[in-house]
């Protein structure tokens, strides 16, 4: 691929994000889209504004990448939570690393690629991209020592900094774990496979199998049951209700009084009254008189409620019988966490249906070969012309040439994987996971198995294949194949950076069908009232994608340089892109308490490993047997890096930690906490909560503003320096019509959050 073409596709994705980053600037002062672009703050704060006309809406300002720059880490844990910061740990890891590698690979092996052979070189952007690769080296060059040092300095720089950050991972996940002394999932444990009797109900089984071998430590449990229609007429009726109340404000609920046409009384002439939001028709109602639930209904699975969160750990941690299949016991998740479907599957199905999922991943990752061959074909339509005369045509006009084999392919490939998360979360939930976070996770593995897959190998191997390259005949070729091949995919690896990376993240913060779905509402429906969604951020899809850049970024280091400016600044936008959208769109409802980093970790030794293999090819290629005997040792340094992490800090992600755990019983019964935490077991694990209970699980903050009616903005805009209306308006100093700041929203409803002035402007509304 030539120079011009990469020139092409990176003009077009700048253009593209500038223009987005400048209306996303200008769209999220307009009072109309906060419910788009302030979704997570309308949500915590209930505080929504109506501005005047102001000039400065409507021109582009910087200073949502200000706040996003100046929200510090402990702000950040505060508001999103753990899995948050984790994620942004992973860009800040890939920046630091990507910027040591940048420095390195720009200063002293682009170079030595660049004037590796004696010839006359073109203008810049007349240049193919294969100059600036290793390929450009002649054989047996006293030069390639420079790219083994390069190696060594760029894997070290990564095990050091994998290290610190696991170590620092790690304590913030005691921490969570120790932090969050109230979590009901310490004292529940999951049943599943409860053995069926003709004699009892499961709920009498398992009563009788705790209170016999657990008498000590054994509460009380609650049972799991077969009401998915249940659950689904609520949600259709608690859907409908807010589409009424939303549905066209010029309906009047007040019923007006009109005289009747066959008595002469008076008749209200509108059918639609405002209810109580309490549901006082069902307070008073038993949960299984609500929910209909009969020992026919019981499924054997049950939340079995222990008085420690010890005794918890240890029963989930032992095999119950001899009989593995029976009585299977693990951690609960979370109550907002609990997938309540999944559980309704017969243990005995999970083999079979994992098996499936696995089948059906592995099907479609071949279907997409299809795409993926063509998108090469695209890419190599120099050598595709040969056997198909009628390309040269187009090939003839420059920037046609220049579109197609230079930016059009990355954009097909993208639309292409739209179609992955949701068949790989579907797949997930096929699988039978008994919580969201563990679905979401699963799903991001496949999705970064599928990802590495057809980006990578299969852009390499379809790419060679039409080139005519042999294919791998044996395990000893793979390294001397993919050294070939790796430096021709070079240029489509870095217009994939561009279309993937920098225009993925402008349309990330722009959220383009959120903010169409908004104007339909307000423009079709009537819909004045600011009614949102609440999203959650998709960890699935981005950490995939993340890697796949951390990937490219390694094996293109040492062999094809040029991709690492374009890479070093997809993760600065990230940075800034990423946390003002945890911030201020999505919502953390529940979380994996950092389970996201070990597949980041694990993924970051294999793309080092890789790196170093094909780097020993290219080595091997190029007749330097130095070279190749000094990176098989650091092949095997890395293994053993890789090794020690595992036992040293991995265990702390897959389980709790007894002596921790004791230690908060131990703290909790010296404070007397106890009997009130065994009080709240039942109610937040309950099937179908009612209406009260559900209202006050919800995860989400409050503020004093909430349910309250503000004052006229327009009366507190900062003039004179009123504290009052400066708490309010609090971001106009550096833009104009913005949300209402609020650093800490899961405590910022606590009375001693508030800060002096908050407090009195609450007790004069």
């Amino acid at each position: 691929m030539e120079i011009s073409a990469l020139l092409t596709s990176a003009g077009i994705n700048i253009s593209i994000c500038i223009v987005l980053l400048s209306l996303y600037s200008i769209l999220r002062k307009q009072p109309a889209n906060y419910c788009v672009y302030f979704g997570r703050r309308l949500v915590c704060g209930g505080a929504r504004r109506y501005d005047p006309f102001w000039y400065e809406r409507f021109v582009p300002s910087p200073s949502w990448l200000v706040k996003a720059w100046e929200t510090s880490e402990d702000e950040f844990l505060a508001a999103a939570g753990l899995d948050a910061v984790v994620f942004l740990r992973m860009v800040i890891f890939s920046i630091r690393i990507f910027f040591i590698t940048a420095v390195v690979c720009i200063a002293f092996v682009l170079p030595v690629n660049y004037y590796g052979q004696p010839k006359v070189h073109k203008e810049i952007h007349l240049e193919s991209s294969e100059v600036f690769t290793i390929e450009n080296l002649k054989e047996g060059s006293k030069w390639l020592w420079v790219h083994c040092l390069a190696l060594y300095i760029i894997t070290s720089a990564a095990c050091l900094l994998l290290y610190f950050e696991y170590r620092t991972i790690a304590k913030m996940r005691l921490g969570h774990i120790t932090g969050s002394a109230s979590k009901p999932s310490q004292f529940t444990v999951l049943i599943r496979a409860i053995p069926w009797s003709p004699d009892q109900s499961y709920s009498d089984t398992l009563s009788k199998y705790f209170t016999n071998y657990y008498s000590s430590s054994y509460m009380s449990h609650q049972m799991v049951y077969h009401n998915g229609i249940i659950q689904r007429l609520l949600l259709d009726a608690e859907r409908m209700c807010q589409s009424l109340k939303h549905v066209a404000p010029e309906i009047n609920c007040r019923p007006s009084l009109t005289p009747c046409t066959f008595c002469g009384g008076l008749t209200a002439t509108n059918s639609f009254h405002i209810l109580s939001n309490e549901g006082d028709s069902v307070k008073g109602m038993e949960l299984g008189e609500l929910t209909m639930t009969t020992p026919e209904q019981e499924r054997p699975a049950a939340f079995v409620f222990f008085k420690t969160r010890y005794d918890a750990l240890v029963v989930s941690e032992v095999l119950q019988t001899s009989n593995p299949m029976l009585w299977v016991t693990d951690l609960a998740p979370e109550p907002h966490d609990v997938y309540w479907r999944n559980l309704n599957i017969p243990y005995r199905q999970l083999w079979i249906r994992r098996i499936a999922t696995l089948v059906g991943a592995v099907a479609f990752m071949f279907v997409f070969l299809i795409p993926v061959t063509f998108i090469q074909g695209l890419t190599q339509l120099q050598q595709l012309s040969h056997a198909f005369p009628f390309l040269r045509g187009i090939l003839k006009e420059k920037f046609i040439n220049q579109v197609i084999t230079g930016y059009l392919p990355s954009v097909i490939l993208i639309l292409f994987f739209y179609a992955v998360p949701p068949l790989m979360m579907y797949f997930s939930t096929l699988e039978g996971s008994i919580a969201r976070s563990i679905r979401k996770k699963s799903a991001c593995i496949k999705i970064l198995y599928f990802t590495i897959w057809n980006v990578f190998f299969v852009n390499i191997l379809s790419g060679s294949v039409i080139r005519q390259l042999n294919v791998f005949s044996s395990v000893r070729d793979i390294p001397a194949q993919l050294a070939r091949a790796v430096p021709t995919q070079a240029g489509f690896f870095t217009t994939y950076c561009f279309t993937s990376g920098w225009a993925s993240l402008a349309c990330e913060i722009m959220q383009p069908m959120a903010l169409i779905w908004n104007l339909v509402a307000k423009a079709v429906s009537k819909n004045k009232d600011d009614s949102y969604e609440t999203l959650r951020f998709p960890y699935h899809t981005e950490i995939p994608r993340l890697l796949l850049f951390g990937l490219l970024g390694f094996t293109n280091s040492v062999i094809a340089p040029l991709i690492l400016p374009f890479l070093l600044i997809y993760f600065f936008l990230a940075y800034l892109i990423y946390k003002n959208q945890i911030l201020n769109v999505y919502i953390t409802k529940y979380e994996s308490g950092g389970q996201y980093w070990p597949i980041f970790h694990n993924t970051t030794i294999f793309s080092l490993l890789l790196t170093q293999i094909i780097a020993l090819g290219f080595f091997g290629l190029k007749l330097s047997t130095v070279a190749s005997g000094f990176t098989i040792p650091l092949i095997l340094l890395t293994l053993l890096f890789s090794e020690y992490c595992r036992h040293r800090f991995a265990p702390i992600f897959h389980k709790h930690p007894a002596q921790v755990l004791i230690d908060m019983d131990r703290a909790d019964e010296m404070a007397g906490k106890m009997e009130e935490l065994h009080k709240k077991l039942h109610s937040v694990y309950s099937q179908i909560p009612l209406h009260s209970q559900k209202s006050s699980s919800k995860g989400e903050c409050s503020t004093p503003f909430a349910n309250q009616e503000l004052p006229d903005p327009e009366k507190l805009k900062p003039e004179e320096g009123d504290a009052i209306a400066k708490e309010l308006w609090g971001y106009q100093g550096n833009e104009s019509g913005q949300e209402h700041e609020d650093k800490s929203c899961p405590s910022a409803s606590s009375p001693e959050n508030r800060t002096p002035t908050m407090i009195e402007l609450h007790k004069r509304s």
